[in-house]
């Protein structure tokens, strides 16, 4: 009988080890999910750092959503342009000069159905005008040549590319100087057609442009939106400003949808020029740098099956988490310490 019980021992003593070792690698596991699941912050379309993931993309479009270093586009195959251009632009971007311009037009393979060719370009009378111009992206020489895609361009007179297109280019960048950071959504106004058309693609020949750029940083944030007919003029750029309200119903878009609703309704229907830096940016500000100054990381390929279970498994992570602290009552200190 004695022996019996002192196998009875042993197995119980086993068995509470183990029990313990469960727990242990338990406590492991949910201290490495703590700090490797979303905060609520970021479950609920926030950046560590309290920015808006995506501010720059509106909604509302009808294009193929691609993307390419440095920034965002809706491609209209029905015009072969891009229907809008998204990009967030900064101060230390335009102030850094890492590549000087290197001309590199070309086909964008990555749009599903086709972009507009370099053929349909020749001897059309027609430049092949940026949306997200070049100029905005010399801190990297991968980013430089991107903007060379042509679903990033739209036919354009010369006088109107190099006249007053280009001025509001270049006080787009004195804005984000003036202002640290800002996001620019840019592109043809695809509602008022039929347009005449260039080459065997039919490419479209927009009768309008407009861009429109948020502040979204204290200590004043604003919103403006340009709209220009496609042809060249002498009114300074303050003359073709309205509001980015406008804008959105001549183009059908939606800009900044993530943004706050009232906060949205507030800038988005307001117009104050005196408030932005409309005039030519001064390229003695910006400095020579050696290489790529800027290290930009492509977003990660991913298929929509691949983001939808990611989402799942995060949102499930988060959740457990959550309750486990209210469960145990640390819920607060866990929020300071940024644990939720």
């Amino acid at each position: 009988m004695a022996k019996k019980k002192k196998s009875k021992g042993k197995k119980g003593s086993k068995a509470l080890k183990r029990i313990l070792l469960l727990i242990l690698v338990l406590l492991i596991l949910f201290g490495v999910m703590c700090f490797i699941t979303p905060t609520e912050g970021e479950m609920e379309g926030y950046g560590e750092g309290g920015e808006i993931i995506g501010l720059e993309i509106p909604s509302g479009g009808k294009g193929e959503i691609i993307e390419h270093t440095g920034y965002t586009l809706s491609y209209r195959e029905e015009y072969e342009v891009p229907e809008w251009v998204a990009y967030e632009l900064t101060r230390e971007e335009v102030t850094t000069l890492a590549v000087e311009r290197k001309d590199n037009f070309r086909e964008d393979k990555t749009v599903s159905t086709g972009s507009a060719t370099l053929q349909d370009y020749k001897k059309s009378g027609y430049d092949r005008g940026h949306m997200a111009p070049a100029a905005d992206f010399r801190w990297s020489a991968e980013a430089m040549d991107d903007t060379f895609y042509l679903s990033n361009m739209c036919p354009q007179t010369h006088a109107f590319n190099a006249g007053i297109w280009s001025d509001l280019e270049s006080a787009i960048r004195s804005m984000a100087y003036e202002d640290g950071s800002i996001y620019v959504v840019t592109g043809p106004v695809l509602t008022d057609g039929p347009y005449d058309t260039i080459g065997e693609n039919d490419v479209a020949v927009p009768s309008y442009f407009y861009k429109v750029v948020l502040d979204y940083s204290e200590p004043t944030l604003k919103a403006i939106g340009f709209i220009l007919p496609h042809e060249n003029s002498k009114n300074p750029l303050s003359y073709f400003a309205v509001t980015v309200d406008e804008v959105e119903e001549r183009t059908g878009l939606d800009f900044f949808p993530l943004l706050p609703d009232n906060t949205e309704e507030k800038l988005e229907s307001s117009l104050d020029t005196s408030l932005w830096a409309l005039r030519a940016f001064d390229s003695s500000l910006a400095a020579e740098s050696e290489g790529e100054a800027l290290a930009y990381v492509a977003p990660k390929a991913s298929s929509p099956l691949q983001d939808t279970v990611l989402s799942a498994i995060m949102e499930v992570m988060y959740r457990i988490k959550k309750e486990v602290f209210y469960a145990i009552g640390i819920e607060k200190e866990a929020r300071s310490l940024g644990l939720l």
